[in-house]
């Protein structure tokens, strides 16, 4: 019989009367992401989503990589299904595992009996199962404790099903469950991280970037379009929406005095997110401060910023170590792409000496000269929005 996949439920297991709608969502979002690969059948049952390829054109490694990435799954597996009786239960660990028994120094077999119409108990299973592996195999000793290798078998409704260890999922919530939420996309490091983990929270995502042509160049917008693109392989397709800043960052520099750049300059930034967040239906804004950083994210510039806005701002990355983000970074692929040398708005016109612990009132007052009004109208008539997906493949 062919192979399949197992994808093992999370945080869902413990939802209340609301957990068909979680599994329902989780079921959609894994057929989405395999219509790249070709024809997939997606169904759940027993806290575990199913999916199966329904020919031989199907690209098999291709949907196993996108199963990893999707939110919502603890654990996944590739397996083998056969019929539920202990001859073929043996012959499909042969045929399936055979050589992975023969590298290995010592193994055991772990079962699980769903089906409490099956004859045997877990335990008889894995023993019977175990000694017929085990003569097959003399090189491959029986270690019940601290084995090299775990053959496991699953007896379900409507099959049995054998494989090796279980790799970790993305885990969280699937994507949607959690309502929508605004990112604000810079080019660096933080960012991309941040969006991945509201969306790890069943989020959808949306972003915006603020593009300041002529001081940024056409390669630092396309570098945010890649950003987006590699966070929307875990968190599904997002809009970005780029937001002409020169005139406002010109305006600044003309008109406030220089060590309130940063921070005016952030209050329009998130005054411009939360207006495009309310016209597209998101629910808050996300941003990758961290706290102590830079000068504007001390915990009074922070106050500062987040004065102007009306909404919640959600920053997953507050409490969290450098070193800690760029490790996420490198997991999800975006730490590269970060890291290429190209200009940030959020460099245009930085003060020598910004202010750290600023009041708002010394702020308004720093911004007063500004019709703010009128720079934030023009720059939402300018917003051009990119939709950005993983796959070229409509739908995915």
């Amino acid at each position: 019989m062919k192979e399949i996949f197992l994808l093992k439920l999370g945080e869902i297991v413990l939802k209340g009367a609301n957990k068909r709608q979680f599994e329902n969502r989780l079921r959609a979002n894994v057929r989405r992401r395999m219509k790249p690969y070709g024809n997939f059948d997606v169904y759940i049952l027993q806290s575990t989503v199913y999916v199966e390829p329904m020919d031989e054109a199907a690209d098999v490694d291709g949907a196993w990589e996108a199963c990893r990435c999707v939110f919502g799954v603890v654990s996944l597996c590739r397996c083998r299904p056969c019929e539920k009786n202990l001859d073929a239960i043996y012959d499909a660990i042969e045929a399936y595992l055979g050589d992975d028994l023969d590298c290995a120094e010592s193994f055991k077999v772990e079962s699980k009996r769903s089906d409490k119409s099956f004859p045997m108990t877990s335990i008889a299973i894995s023993q019977e199962i175990g000694g017929r592996l085990a003569e097959a195999h003399p090189g491959c000793r029986v270690d019940v404790h601290h084995p090299e290798y775990t053959v496991y078998v699953e007896v379900r409704d409507l099959a049995a099903y054998v494989h090796g260890p279980a790799e970790p999922g993305a885990g969280g919530l699937p994507t949607g469950v959690g309502g929508r939420a605004m990112c604000l996309l810079s080019g660096g490091i933080d960012s991309p991280v941040a969006a991945y983990m509201i969306a790890k929270r069943g989020v959808e995502i949306e972003a915006v970037h603020f593009f300041s042509y002529p001081y940024t160049s056409q390669l630092a917008k396309d570098k945010v379009i890649e950003l987006a693109r590699l966070v929307t392989r875990y968190s599904g397709r997002m809009t970005v929406n780029v937001v002409p800043f020169t005139e406002i960052q010109e305006r600044i520099r003309d008109s406030c005095p220089e060590e309130f750049f940063t921070l005016i300059m952030r209050r329009f930034m998130m005054e411009i997110a939360q207006r495009i967040a309310r016209q597209d239906g998101c629910g808050a804004l996300v941003t990758g401060e961290n706290l102590g950083q830079v000068a504007s994210q001390t915990m009074e510039a922070m106050t500062v910023t987040g004065a102007v806005v009306e909404m919640p701002v959600f920053m997953p990355l507050v409490g969290m170590d450098k070193e800690e983000i760029v490790t996420i970074a490198r997991k999800i692929g975006t730490l590269d792409t970060s890291i290429l040398p190209y200009e940030d708005c959020c460099t245009v016109f930085t003060p020598k000496h910004p202010k750290t612990k600023p009041t708002l009132g010394q702020v308004l007052h720093a911004e007063r000269k500004l019709d703010r009004e009128t720079l934030i109208a023009k720059a939402l008539e300018g917003v051009e929005k990119v939709t950005v997906k993983y796959h070229d493949e409509p739908g995915v």
